[in-house]
């Protein structure tokens, strides 16, 4: 694993705020990346400079720029500019290769840390660590089933990339890898003792009403069954914002069924979703355990 390359592709949009701070990690990495492609997708504010800045210094970094196509691609937007970069990469021997967002803060052993995971478990496909957020100068890690791993911070290992035949390009893509993942038999999971700073919480970009109906839409397009999803608004009702963070998921995930939204085109893996979903609503052993 000493001798594993890895490449990193990060989409960003309008994060002239944030963007140092990833870089500053990047740089600082005991383990750095054979690649670090940075795709600019419109951004209207600094962004594109300092991405630029970046590149100049550094000969493993490269800056694409994408046209402003005038409004944010849920889900869709994120995966074009990842699919561009990975079109660009150059180093065709890489061992994993990671979707990272370009609003994080991490530690300088991340990777190599990440990467002594998949060495313990020959069959870990997909894994990454634990997003956090800074809430009254006390650092608080984001809540997610155990077999999640953030889309913020995906490290994928070649063969279960191979398997996956690359992200499905719609909302939900981050949950719609891992399901197919376990499907054809590999581990996901999150590493509860690596932490990230994400400085924009998940799905507030456009804010936390239209985050949280994105996030019911994303539910439909994967193929959730209604019951789980009648169980997942319920559980939400503890959650700030408090009932009506419930209602929005579920307006998302009826809003698909009204507009008839085009589902992930696997229907074997919507069907192993499904299996899973009822099992874990009626004690059955699942991906969450």
């Amino acid at each position: 694993m000493a001798t594993s390359k890895y490449v990193v592709i990060t989409p960003v949009r309008d994060e002239e705020a944030f963007i140092n701070h990833t870089i500053e990690s990047m740089v600082r990495q005991t383990r750095r990346p054979a690649e670090w492609i940075l795709v600019d997708d419109g951004s209207t504010d600094g962004t594109a400079a300092l991405i630029d800045v970046c590149e100049q210094r550094y000969p493993w970094i490269k800056a694409i720029h994408r046209p402003n196509r005038g409004y944010r691609k849920a889900g869709g937007g994120v995966v074009d500019a990842f699919n561009h970069g990975y079109r660009e990469v150059k180093t065709k021997d890489w061992d994993f290769i990671a979707k990272f967002d370009g609003d994080l803060t991490f530690e300088p052993c991340y990777f190599e840390n990440c990467l002594q995971e998949f060495e313990r478990d020959p069959k870990l496909g997909i894994g990454g660590g634990t997003i956090c957020h800074v809430v009254n100068g006390k650092t608080e890690p984001e809540s997610c089933p155990v077999f999640h791993v953030r889309g913020a911070t995906k490290i994928y290992r070649r063969e279960c990339w191979d398997a996956l035949g690359g992200l499905w390009p719609a909302p939900g893509w981050d949950t719609a890898d891992e399901v197919k993942a376990s499907r054809l038999g590999w581990t996901t999971r999150s590493f509860p003792h690596l932490h990230l700073i994400h400085h924009r919480r998940t799905g507030t970009a456009e804010g936390i009403w239209a985050g949280l109906v994105k996030d019911g839409k994303a539910d439909y397009i994967c193929g959730y069954h209604p019951l789980f999803m009648i169980a997942k608004c319920t559980v939400r009702i503890t959650r700030r914002p408090y009932v009506i963070g419930s209602l929005a998921l579920l307006s998302g995930f009826l809003f698909g069924y009204w507009k008839r939204l085009p589902q992930l085109d696997d229907r074997e893996t919507i069907k192993y979703l499904r299996s899973q979903q009822i099992g874990r609503l009626f004690g059955g052993k699942t991906i969450w355990r």
